[in-house]
């Protein structure tokens, strides 16, 4: 039994590129460093004493420029490359991290913010190009899942310092993340260096040049959906943990550990659940059978009894959707690109993702002021069945039509 469960873990990770590897360390060493963002309002509201609605209007500057980050991040992709935008995110957001720390005034915060958030969110559609680019159809949706399996990795690592750095000064946050983002460009220039690195876009077809993502019915289709789950998704992270205190009465290190257990589980189950599943059924009906399992879980929280156990049991249930649905939502979008447009999908995929950021919590405390936590998690169950019935129809309706020309992932750099 041993030896078959180690063989299991060798087959997931079996395959990968060195450069899928390389990708994954450089985002394993800036998401280490994430820890200005989970303990922002916390400083501004402690150490530079703004109100509440100042810290949320920072925060709101935050979220929207994340959203132009994503945008502007994959259209640089496309015209530049994903090698030159991921090292010159990475070098400009560590110098801004810094710069933050020293920002007092509620005026040049805001500006600072929304400028670091553009930055540091244009990161992601190169990385998400970059990642597809050195992987093959075989490989493509195990490749982000080690990604994923590096950034959860990294925000366990970046939480907990962050939390022990808070307690003794919270300059030395900046400076962290400001470090571990020009280290995570130093290493990728080390790792693979520029000389190596060459836009491969000359062998794209005319025809596929042409197809834009802005065009393409069914990947926007694919987006009002993944925007609507990923405002479910956030729910579990922004409210939930609130609701354990007011609702269930649960402790804040409990409610630490429930966060903990989310990111464990990722690490220790995706990459093998992922490799057993991948190529076996059609995208969409992972991700459709995902986001159920999301929409059960929200009806779980009105129905079960409020223990510690059930919380377990919702944390494992949500985690086990996140699995089966995100990395297959990657390789979907990934599967409808060339070389030439792959950012522009990226950005808009992304894009998706920033909008939800900011509906969430408006939308979440909009449905709790009317009718309280039970209203809200029906509100969200339904949404989730209704998200993962059209992901169910899409993938009827692309049985019947003409997919996108695509071109083969160049695995030359």
């Amino acid at each position: 039994m041993l030896s078959q469960l180690i063989q299991s873990y060798k087959n997931a990770y079996y395959g990968l590129s060195k450069n899928s590897w390389y990708l994954s360390l450089v985002m394993l060493i800036n998401r280490s460093g994430t820890m200005v963002v989970p303990f922002m309002s916390v400083y501004m509201i402690k150490q530079l004493h703004f109100t509440v609605i100042q810290s949320g209007w920072v925060m709101a500057f935050f979220g929207i420029g994340a959203f132009g980050g994503a945008f502007l991040g994959g259209k640089l992709t496309d015209k530049i490359g994903f090698y030159d935008v991921q090292v010159g995110a990475l070098l400009l957001g560590g110098i801004q991290f810094i710069i933050l720390g020293y920002q007092h005034t509620f005026i040049s915060i805001c500006i600072l913010t929304f400028v670091l958030s553009v930055c540091n969110e244009s990161f992601r559609p190169a990385n998400s190009a970059a990642i597809a680019h050195y992987a093959d159809n075989a490989t493509r949706t195990r490749s982000y899942s080690l990604n994923r399996l590096a950034v959860n990795l990294g925000w366990a690592v970046g939480g907990g310092l962050g939390g022990v750095l808070a307690s003794i000064n919270y300059h030395l946050l900046f400076w962290v993340d400001g470090c571990t983002n020009i280290s995570a460009a130093v290493l990728l220039l080390s790792l693979m260096p520029r000389s190596q690195i060459r836009k491969s876009v000359k062998n794209v077809t005319k025809a596929v040049k042409s197809a834009a993502a802005h065009t393409d019915g069914m990947f926007l289709m694919f987006i009002i959906l993944n925007t609507l789950f990923s405002c479910c998704f956030y729910e579990f992270f922004i409210t939930q943990p609130v609701f354990y205190v007011i609702k269930w009465h649960l402790d804040s290190s409990f409610i630490g550990f429930l966060m903990a257990l989310n990111g464990i589980l990722i690490v220790v189950i995706e990459m093998v659940l992922v490799h057993k599943l991948d190529g076996k059924r059609h995208p969409l009906t992972y991700i459709s059978i995902g986001v159920l399992l999301s929409g059960i879980t929200f009806v779980l929280l009105n129905i079960l009894p409020h223990n510690a156990a059930i919380a377990v049991l919702i944390v494992v249930m949500i985690t086990f959707g996140e699995i089966i649905a995100m990395p297959f939502m990657n390789s979907f979008w990934v599967s409808r690109t060339n070389n030439s447009n792959r950012g522009s999908y990226a950005a808009i995929y992304g894009m998706s993702w920033s909008a939800a950021q900011i509906i969430a919590p408006a939308v979440g405390a909009r449905i709790i002021t009317s009718g309280g936590f039970d209203s809200l998690w029906w509100v969200f169950a339904g949404i989730c069945l209704f998200v993962s019935t059209g992901y169910y129809v899409m993938k009827k309706l692309i049985k019947k039509s003409e997919p996108i020309a695509l071109t083969p992932v160049d695995n030359i750099l």
